[in-house]
């Protein structure tokens, strides 16, 4: 077992190290080209970049009152000279600094009631804060840090949560990027999404063009939603994608993902994906993958995006076979791996249609069809949306839909309405108002109800150039699965850049 470890984490840096080798050797594949389209070598390219980014001719008033001006003695200018180009460079230092540096910081506090064995109507006050530091820019060459984390305390009777003061780090990574070899190299905790990884892992990932025309990456390290089974021992994470692209016309690309927990083998699955753009309004997108270990196709998700003057489409279609969508070891991560277990297969056919010929103002429509096979039920969604936007933020919109199902869960009516009201009427300058709610209605009584009810009401004002914002908000809610509830929140915003 432990010679088929260091050989898995063998082929990892493997892997890894020839990608980042072959994207050092095809640096010189990558063309550049200048404003008229025609193809310049790197040099020239970094010159031309460097010119753009030079200071604009001086206007022929500036140029006249200089003409005008007694010039100083040498001495006397070169020492001048000298304290402006200190002084600039001092506050280019200091300016870069501070671009380079964003700190983000969200504190949510959350107010509700619940029975938590053995004690009835417990006070849950918890507080959450979600803090997120990057440091350095990922579009410009060199390094960058990303931090982003969240803890949380219950400050009402305590018993609720597992753990009353609990935390974790999302996501905390050093970045390198070159991008003039097309090179993008991650370490740390990261969150990959790409082909049919969907995951965080603790570990390095490689990704960059090898031509201008085939992409890569590369990926390993320690599943993260497996570190409290049984530790990091026998854990493992790796996979990749390759592609094909020419230029918007089309990029297509296959992906592979392995993982281990526990010295076994959990999940191994091979996907692909499409996207292709063959006129300019008409794209089309498809993705499927494939369960190696089942031999089952577990995804088909394919759309196509197109517009007609002012009305735009997107039919779909997706496929989930949920025994080889889900694995048993993926509880942790993914709430609905309970489906797993009902080896049930869901298709969903339908789409979206806008039409924008009106100013400020969106009108839609949605139709799906869903069908469950193991079931054999089948459910009918169709619905129309109106929003109205009058200038910046504030909007308002509504939406009426029916859902025509074989099962009394599944034949409702749905209304729906919202707003966002920025300044309202100027006498809350900086201030906001914000509303949601939705009503649905049973054709026949689930649990003894025919209805349920969401009503969100909240009030914020954004203070110091929008640096902080603090909004509070009350929810209501009452249907057949869960009994009348009342949440109260507080939402404190703050951004340094």
């Amino acid at each position: 077992m432990l010679k088929k470890i260091v050989a898995e984490l063998l082929m990892v840096t493997l892997v890894l190290w020839s990608a980042l080798c072959v994207s050092q050797l095809s640096a010189g594949r990558i063309k550049y080209y200048d404003k008229d389209g025609k193809q310049i070598s790197e040099a020239e390219y970094k010159k031309l970049i460097k010119s753009l980014s030079s200071p604009q001719d001086k206007q022929p008033e500036e140029i006249a009152s200089e003409e005008k001006t007694e010039e100083p003695a040498a001495e006397d200018n070169e020492e001048e000279q000298s304290n402006e180009d200190d002084a600039e460079a001092a506050e280019e230092d200091q300016s870069g600094a501070a671009k380079k540096l964003n700190v983000s910081s969200e504190t949510i506090v959350r107010v509700f009631e619940r029975d938590a064995e053995p004690k009835k109507n417990v006070q849950v006050i918890p507080i959450y804060e979600y803090l997120r530091v990057d440091y350095g820019d990922p579009e410009d060459e060199g390094f960058s840090l990303h931090l982003h984390g969240w803890g949380r305390a219950d400050l009402g009777d305590g018993g609720f949560f597992e753990e009353d003061i609990d935390g974790e780090l999302l996501y905390g990574y050093v970045e390198y990027a070159k991008p003039s070899y097309g090179l993008n190299l991650k370490l740390g905790r990261q969150h990959v999404f790409e082909g049919v990884a969907n995951e965080n892992v603790d570990g390095l990932r490689v990704a960059g063009a090898i031509t201008p025309y085939f992409l890569y990456s590369a990926y390993g390290g320690f599943p993260v939603a497996f570190d409290s089974e049984n530790g990091r021992n026998g854990d493992n994470l790796w996979g990749g994608r390759m592609a094909h692209r020419l230029g918007a016309t089309y990029e297509v690309g296959l992906s592979y993902k392995k993982i281990g927990n526990n010295n076994s083998s959990v999940e191994e699955t091979i996907g692909f994906d499409l996207s292709v753009g063959l006129w300019q309004n008409f794209n089309f997108y498809g993705f499927s993958a494939k369960n190696l270990d089942t031999g089952d196709w577990a995804e088909h998700s394919y759309e196509v995006r197109f517009n007609i003057k002012d009305i735009y489409f997107r039919p779909l279609y997706q496929h989930y076979r949920f025994e080889d969508f889900f694995i048993d070891d993926h509880v942790s991560s993914n709430i609905f791996s309970f489906l797993k277990d009902t080896d049930e297969t869901l298709s969903v056919l339908g789409g979206d249609v806008f039409w924008r010929g009106v100013r400020n103002a969106d009108l839609g429509a949605t139709v799906k069809h869903y069908d469950y096979d193991l079931r054999q039920e089948t459910a009918f969604y169709y619905s129309g949306q109106l929003t109205v936007s009058f200038g910046g933020p504030t909007q308002v919109g509504a939406e009426l839909g029916r859902m025509d199902g074989d099962t009394d869960e599944t034949r409702y009516l749905l209304t729906r309405a919202y707003f966002y009201l920025d300044s309202p009427v100027n006498l809350l300058q900086g201030g906001f108002l914000t509303g949601d709610v939705v009503y649905v209605y049973y054709d026949k009584d689930v649990f003894s109800k025919d209805h349920s009810l969401f009503f969100s009401l909240g009030a914020g004002v954004r203070l110091f150039s929008d640096a902080w914002k603090v909004k509070i908000s009350g929810d209501y809610s009452d249907d057949p699965f869960f009994d009348k509830d009342v949440r109260g929140m507080l939402v404190i915003i703050y951004r340094y850049q």
